[in-house]
């Protein structure tokens, strides 16, 4: 018996492949789905059966659990980068305080070096004196005195020297001498007085190292 074409587009076609996706798969992409348009639409719940309640119910509490996690961890942050940043504050503050009249001090330390070689140069010569020149010695003497005073208050102190060990952040050598009582390395004398603010050198005081006789 013969066939027409339209026996033939009649007959069904063999299905290329399997074709059919695994039950497990489709379950699960099928519960994605459902929980994504759950999520992104208002849902009753006295609607859905119970057992897709629960599991709605508990997606809804995994995300917020999520959520405030997530929240609490950058509050964290932000509190202990506002501390820190408070701390940082107050050094700075605190520094300020304690260093801010360093220029008027570095000024003022010229003048009460002058007023020291004019103290030692006049007690040099003090033979002789008349009254009224001892008297103006006293003077000069009381203010240098007044004048140390006040830079003592504001936290202000000489570099020790002699016979200490050469300290680059401290002293500058100026150069060096020969001496068998000190070591080598060792200052010998100071030609210029330093000074430092508090635990701050604001002039270093110009000394003289020893070093080993020459044989």
């Amino acid at each position: 018996m013969a066939t027409g074409p339209n026996d033939i587009n009649d007959q069904p076609e063999e299905p290329q492949g399997n074709g059919q996706q695994p039950e497990g798969a489709e379950t699960g992409g099928l519960d994605q789905e459902l929980d994504e348009i759950l999520a992104q639409a208002e849902v009753d719940l006295d609607s859905l059966p119970l057992d897709e309640q629960v599991r709605l119910l508990k997606t809804r509490l995994e995300k917020s659990q999520s959520e405030t996690a997530d929240q609490l961890d950058a509050a964290q942050r932000a509190q202990a980068e506002m501390a820190n940043f408070k701390r940082r504050t107050d050094d700075d503050r605190i520094a300020n305080s304690k260093y801010a009249n360093s220029r008027l001090i570095s000024n003022i330390l010229p003048v009460l070096e002058e007023l020291d070689l004019a103290t030692g140069h006049a007690e040099k010569q003090a033979e002789g004196q008349t009254a009224g020149n001892a008297s103006l010695l006293e003077g000069i003497k009381l203010i240098q005195r007044k004048l140390t005073g006040v830079l003592e208050s504001e936290g202000v102190a000489a570099i020790e020297g002699v016979g200490l060990m050469f300290n680059p952040l401290e002293h500058e050598a100026v150069g060096t001498e020969e001496s068998t009582e000190i070591e080598p390395g060792y200052i010998t004398q100071i030609l210029r007085p330093g000074f430092r603010l508090h635990d701050r050198v604001i002039r270093p005081a110009q000394v003289m190292v020893a070093r080993a006789p020459q044989e």
